[in-house]
């Protein structure tokens, strides 16, 4: 492999209570998208679970304080990459179920960093309609998330990864009634996803509704593998984004990490080395946030580390130093 392998150790420490870990206050004046510098840490089954969706290096078996642990050792690991915020994937059975007692951990630990945390729900796998799965149970997990976090300032809240399923007036009737059900949270720790796989944030910007949103896109170079021009791709990116910008975090992007493309070099006819560029240019230019998928998910050739060691001993590998060189380039490090 032509990348670069560059070892992150996360340390250990003493264990914060959820009390400790969970700060009440809210900054004075919100931070701007640009802020969210971060990764997401996926379930190795891509976050669509049946049943609890678990990230990767850790388990359902794990008590509270073994979860804390384990992630403080894997958020150590994404700071020193220069990530300050982390996408976790919640389900109903997540949240509702037993693993939400040492769930919390991961939480906990990631906010007792000092890490933003966006917590996105994901439909089932025997599902994959891109609509709830049921309502019911999805209001459910929603009341126990915003009651456990929502006066901690470190933790937003995306109701739905990729509503492919309804059209854009229905995603945004959805999307008002709740924000209008949550109306404890802030309007600037609220995450909208855009229209169908999250492709499109315009009309979501919008809507009146939703106004004081922040708003998630997805882009991925999978959607047009004929495409080598990096003027092409950020193109493609700005017509997704419109004039909402200011509002907007790529939550989802990523490309190979382990076959050895250098992100650095020149495009020649790659058409992920064109979309990774384009895609960091057009974060550092227009200031937008940024979550790359996944920072990890175990099994997966866009995770940009690799998870190393034993029980709460964990450390992180990057596969791909040019990658991480593009992510530093778009949050100006």
């Amino acid at each position: 492999m032509g990348a670069l392998l560059a070892c992150v150790t996360a340390f250990g420490g003493a264990l914060a209570s959820p009390a400790a870990a969970s700060p009440a206050s809210r900054p004075a004046t919100p931070p701007p998208v640009s802020d969210f510098k971060g990764v997401n840490w996926a379930d190795p089954r891509d976050n669509y679970a049946d049943d609890a969706v678990v990230p990767s290096g850790l388990s359902t078996s794990d008590s509270y304080a073994t979860t804390y642990a384990k992630s403080k050792a894997i958020i150590g690991g994404f700071s020193k990459l220069g990530a300050n915020t982390v996408r976790l994937p919640v389900n109903p059975t997540s949240v509702n179920g037993p693993f939400w007692k040492s769930y919390r951990g991961a939480i906990d630990a990631a906010t007792a960093k000092g890490f933003k945390v966006i917590l996105g729900y994901w439909e089932a796998d025997n599902a994959k309609d891109g609509k709830i799965d049921d309502q019911a149970t999805w209001n459910q997990m929603w009341a126990r998330l915003t009651s456990a976090y929502a006066r901690n300032s470190k933790v937003y809240f995306e109701p739905m990864n990729e509503p492919f399923g309804y059209t854009a007036q229905e995603w945004t009737d959805v999307a008002a009634t709740w924000v209008s059900t949550y109306r404890k949270v802030p309007r600037d720790r609220m995450l909208i996803g855009g229209y169908k796989y999250s492709e499109d944030v315009k009309p979501v910007c919008a809507d009146p509704r939703l106004k004081g949103t922040r708003l998630a896109l997805h882009n991925y170079g999978f959607w047009h593998t004929d495409w080598t021009s990096v003027d092409q791709w950020k193109a493609d990116f700005k017509a997704r984004i419109g004039d909402c910008a200011s509002r907007t975090i790529l939550d989802e992007f990523g490309a190979s990490m382990t076959t050895g493309l250098d992100y650095n070099g020149p495009v020649g006819t790659s058409n992920e080395i064109a979309y990774i560029q384009a895609a960091t240019d057009t974060i550092r230019e227009l200031g937008l946030g940024s979550v790359y998928w996944p920072g990890l998910r175990n099994g997966d050739t866009y995770s940009l580390t690799t998870l190393q060691g034993t029980g709460t001993k964990l450390s992180l590998t990057v596969n791909n130093q040019s990658g991480l060189d593009r992510l530093h380039y778009a949050w100006k490090q």
